[in-house]
């Protein structure tokens, strides 16, 4: 392959269709584990569809969509999420959230050290959102499933139940001890 240059920052942001649908295929777990979160938008509520219906949204022009943010803003909120302190005893609970993944029997396939990064970054960026110098671990057990449930796979037989793999995510933030809110250790 040849390397391409690409702004700064730059962001890809895709929507995945259920696999049950026809025309649709899994990515494979070293492409799904290059996505930082994933999230489901669900179906709209009942007043956003009749505004579809009525055409409000049917073919907009993308010159019409209206610009949020920036290059330069964005550039800046990862800069700041940068600053966020993570104490030592919260690195610890995000390796340890993780590796209890990769033992769960629920799971066939546990989190890399890719999700760890991830959900060290993403942490971060709540932390700040939310206007915090430093990462608790609230921080870490909100975002674990975002962050974590599309890198791991479920096991046959946690599936075949009903399991899904967020449910394990749960299963695992329980069972894994949260250090004590302490922004300085």
């Amino acid at each position: 392959g040849t390397p391409l240059p690409v702004p700064s920052p730059f962001l890809v942001m895709a929507t995945q269709n259920p696999i049950e649908m026809d025309g649709t295929y899994p990515l494979p777990e070293a492409q799904l584990d290059r996505f930082l979160v994933k999230t489901r938008m669900g179906y709209p509520d009942p007043a956003a569809e009749l505004r579809v219906l009525h055409g409000e949204h049917a073919g907009a022009q993308i010159a019409d969509v209206e610009r949020v943010s920036s290059p330069e803003r964005i550039g800046a909120l990862i800069a700041a999420a940068r600053t966020v302190h993570v104490a030592p005893s919260l690195m610890q609970y995000i390796v340890s959230l993780v590796g209890h993944t990769r033992s769960m029997p629920l799971l066939r396939l546990g989190a890399s050290p890719r999700g760890a990064l991830g959900l060290l970054r993403a942490s971060r960026v709540r932390a700040a959102m939310l206007g915090r110098p430093f990462v608790v671990p609230g921080d870490v057990q909100a975002l674990a499933g975002p962050v974590l449930a599309h890198r791991v796979i479920p096991s046959a037989t946690f599936e075949v139940s009903g399991g899904l793999a967020s449910d394990a995510i749960d299963e695992a933030v329980a069972a894994v001890e949260a250090p004590p809110v302490d922004a300085r250790a």
